[in-house]
């Protein structure tokens, strides 16, 4: 199971009652191709975790992927999986839950034996339940709070964008929340979301004849139906100026996640212009962005500083996002790798001053260009791989566009500077920033935000040229519209 990395009772009754109508399979042929990749997308995620049971659609997807079948338990499962090199994995998210699968085409049909029992008679038998539940409790009360700074930002920030909301909460639930949770809870759940009606079928490879249409009648007489539709979302809680909260805990280094909730998709058209200029301000780990050419490679700051305009789960070791965490509302993000204490405040400036740079003075003609044709073949890298070219696919039958790839090319191709600057003025030009700083001696860091204290960098080494500490002086200035701060034991985070 891979764990993510990302509530009104009225509404989440109106999320579990409706569905989206199951569509056409997505299917990526690959002629003589020995692998073959399977991606069956659910349209239910932690948004339709019922009040109190937070955490329910995670687990439900654990005991697919980390379960057994009627006839197999998890053990035989995994015996029969081994000599195959096959594998069964779940990807939970707030809208979508992706059962991903990969087998050499000489086993297929065994393997599709097991993946599709896994998905139609899940075994939910108690000890997997009560593993799962576990796996998932130590995640988020010891993990996620106690060894992983940056992620617990991440996960801060976005409980702070969604306040109220149905993606309010983390996708791996909450203590009390998971605690609750029945193995009746769990089969309820499975019967009413995962159905028909909210399956997206993905297959790719170099598929048998009359394979496609035989998976699709297997599930659709398999799988309750579900009904047609999708239930609607509300706009997230909005707010004015700079909320800041501080998750105190003992750190050596500040963890800093900033974002604001806002309605760009894929489907919008001026997401791809944001994307160009998304990828001038902050490509991930990539000294292409702005962020990490100016915090760490001019200023030595930290790791790396990114910006993204969606959410983005890094795929493994690589610079890659997964795919299939597809949302129908998104958020524009700034991620800062942790600084050493003393620069946390001067940090947040510093981004927030390259990010209000790129609002007022806009991208040149020669950035613009060069961005373009930089992103036009790094895009290109994205699908190295048949599993990412399926999950592209998927993703693109959510968003009701042409492939990914396909339409980034397209517009890109129509695309000018202006185009770039008017949708940075736009989606972008805001200060309702919500902001997660995880961080020991929260208390003074506190004080420093409320008051707009002067914030001088503390450089570890000298030799840094004499127009970026020029720079500095207006930067340590720099006057942030902070309205609210706000300190949290880190323990208490995520209870409930």
């Amino acid at each position: 199971m891979s764990l993510p990395a990302s509530l009104g009772c009225s509404l989440v009754f109106l999320l579990a009652a409706t569905a989206f109508a199951a569509p056409e399979p997505v299917v990526v042929e690959s002629p003589g191709n020995p692998l073959v990749s399977f991606r069956f997308m659910f349209h239910t995620g932690s948004a339709n975790d019922p009040v109190g049971k937070e955490g329910l659609n995670t687990l439900t997807a654990m005991m697919l992927s980390d379960g057994g079948t009627r006839e197999l338990s998890l053990v035989q499962v995994i015996e029969k999986l081994y000599p195959m090199a096959a594998g069964v994995g779940a990807q939970a998210d707030k809208e979508v839950t992706t059962i991903v699968g990969g087998v050499h085409r000489d086993f297929l049909e065994d393997f599709y034996g097991i993946f599709r029992d896994l998905l139609l008679q899940p075994r939910f038998d108690p000890e997997d339940f009560e593993r799962n539940r576990n796996q998932l409790l130590n995640y988020v009360s010891k993990s996620l709070r106690g060894s992983d700074d940056e992620e617990l930002g991440k996960t801060l920030l976005e409980d702070m964008v969604y306040r109220g909301h149905p993606f309010g909460h983390p996708t791996a639930g909450t203590v009390a929340g998971l605690q609750r949770i029945t193995l009746e809870d769990v089969k309820a759940f499975y019967r009413d979301h995962y159905t028909f009606a909210s399956l997206s079928i993905g297959l790719a490879g170099d598929l048998p004849q009359g394979f496609t249409q035989r998976v699709q009648e297997d599930f659709q007489k398999g799988l309750p139906p579900g009904a047609e539709g999708s239930g609607g979302l509300p706009s997230p809680e909005p707010t004015e100026g700079i909320e800041v909260w501080i998750a105190e805990k003992a750190a050596d280094s500040t963890a800093i996640s900033l974002g604001f909730p806002y309605e760009v998709t894929r489907s919008d058209p001026d997401f791809y212009p944001l994307l160009v200029a998304n990828t001038y301000l902050g490509d991930h780990r990539s000294f292409h962005g702005v962020l990490m050419n100016k915090l760490r490679g001019k200023r030595g700051l930290n790791y790396g500083d990114y910006s993204y305009i969606e959410e983005f789960v890094q795929d493994g070791g690589s610079t890659f996002p997964v795919p299939n965490t597809a949302r129908r509302q998104q958020f524009f993000s700034i991620w800062l790798r942790p600084v050493m204490p003393e620069n946390a405040h001067f940090a947040l400036r510093a981004a927030l001053w390259e990010l209000r740079r790129l609002v007022d003075t806009g991208i040149s003609e020669e950035d613009f260009a060069a961005t373009r044709d930089y992103l036009r073949n790094y895009s290109k890298l994205w699908v190295q791989t048949l599993d990412r070219r399926l999950g592209y696919q998927v993703d693109s039958q959510f968003y009701g566009t042409r492939y990914y790839l396909d339409e980034i090319e397209a517009r890109l191709r129509a695309m000018t500077a202006e185009d770039v600057n008017r949708a940075v003025r736009k989606h972008l030009d805001r200060w309702d920033f919500r902001v997660a700083m995880v961080a020991a001696n929260a208390d003074d860091l506190a004080a420093s935000l409320r008051d707009n204290r002067v914030s001088p960098i503390t450089y570890q080494t000298p030799g840094t040229p004499p127009d970026i500490l020029e720079e500095d002086k207006q930067i340590e200035h720099f006057q942030l519209p902070v309205r609210d701060v706000k300190v949290v034991p880190v323990e208490k985070l995520f209870e409930k």
